[in-house]
């Protein structure tokens, strides 16, 4: 299974915001510190906001800061948002499957069966189980790094 760099950006700008939570953080520094492309991290960004992670403000003293708090935050939701429209395999995509086998095929349903435990062991881990304590993990987001 691999991630779609849509998800790994968002878990960076989401771990970012909250190792700087109660101040508003600029796109910028968290491309820099999280060695990303600034046109892709617009998108997550906006994507983000649109389903309440995040709140922006736009304008020259504008940012972005968490808008819940990091526990109520899952990275099995998180994941959801941004891989549930990404199909696992073929015969995922009801549009492009072209696999001849669907029809006799067994390991559609034990596929879909890993790609939800994956998602149920992601969802009992949040965001702030991912940064809370976390000196290394502060250190290297730390504003001046960026």
């Amino acid at each position: 299974m691999r991630l779609t760099i849509r998800t790994n950006l968002a878990m960076r700008a989401l771990m970012f915001c909250a190792v700087h939570q109660g101040r508003l953080v600029r796109k910028h520094e968290i491309a820099a510190a999280c060695n990303a492309s600034e046109n892709h991290l617009g998108v997550v960004v906006n994507m983000l906001g649109q389903a309440g992670y995040i709140d922006t403000t736009r304008g020259r003293g504008g940012g972005i800061r968490l808008a819940r708090a990091p526990a109520t935050v899952s990275v099995g939701e998180v994941f959801r948002l941004f891989e549930a429209t990404v199909p696992f395999a073929e015969c995922f995509a009801a549009a492009d499957n072209h696999c001849p086998l669907t029809c006799a095929c067994r390991l559609k349903g034990t596929l879909g069966r890993a790609v939800e435990a994956f998602y149920a062991a992601l969802d009992d881990v949040t965001l702030a189980d991912l940064v809370d304590d976390n000196a290394e993990l502060a250190t290297l987001l730390s504003l001046e790094r960026a």
